[in-house]
């Protein structure tokens, strides 16, 4: 199998972006995520939509959503150069799921399934150093001194939307407009759930298994 098309899908903490990672590394296609990709083509030249800035870079420095039509586009062009890729972060509803049809064709859609009492645990006890930027987490993994980066010696912070009450929004938000893109692809011959509550390398087995017998 050579160049698959590959679309992952699960909540905030579900560890897309871990398997991610393996996939593209794996079957040598691009990782394309929608914040990369934004920042990728932050001076597109956007003044031809019907949008209140000419660029996305005017959006992220206002702090404002930039609008699924300029998202589509520049998922759209992210997807067209890339030869295999594994989407992450897009689509995030019904809408786009409907514009990623008109874009390509997928070989296999992945869901990483995780409960939510899982998901609170693991982005609730993460932890981040205020100097470098290194991950750690106060169940799986613990730096050698607690509350101090192994890397930098910096303080390890837990993240404004790491709270509890943030995690709590952040997971209605996905319930609210990425679980209907869920249930919209679950009939599809392509749709393969993988329980994600396991270590990140049983995860592993089940999500290359899936591309290889899809793809």
């Amino acid at each position: 199998m050579s160049n698959p098309h590959v679309l992952i899908l699960g909540a905030p903490g579900a560890g897309k972006g871990t398997q991610s990672a393996r996939i593209a590394d794996a079957f040598d296609v691009e990782h394309v995520t929608t914040g990369d990709a934004l920042r990728a083509n932050k001076d597109m030249d956007i003044s031809d939509m019907d949008t209140e800035y000419d660029t996305p870079r005017e959006y992220m420095e206002a702090g404002d959503l930039v609008p699924d039509a300029v998202v589509n586009a520049i998922v759209e062009e992210a997807l067209s150069t890339a030869d295999g890729y594994v989407l992450d972060g897009y689509p995030r509803n019904l809408e786009q799921a409907k514009e990623l049809e008109d874009m390509t064709e997928l070989d296999v859609i992945l869901h990483l399934d995780v409960s939510r009492d899982e998901l609170v645990d693991r982005l609730t006890g993460r932890r981040v150093c205020d100097d470098c930027g290194t991950n750690y987490h106060v169940e799986f993994d613990q730096p050698e001194v607690e509350g101090v980066c192994d890397d930098c010696g910096g303080d390890l912070v837990q993240r404004d939307d790491d709270t509890e009450e943030a995690v709590q929004n952040r997971l209605d938000v996905f319930d609210d407009n990425t679980q209907p893109v869920i249930d919209h692809y679950s009939d599809r011959d392509d749709f393969v759930a993988v329980d994600g509550e396991r270590a990140p390398d049983a995860v592993w087995d089940d999500v290359e298994a899936a591309i290889e017998s899809n793809a």
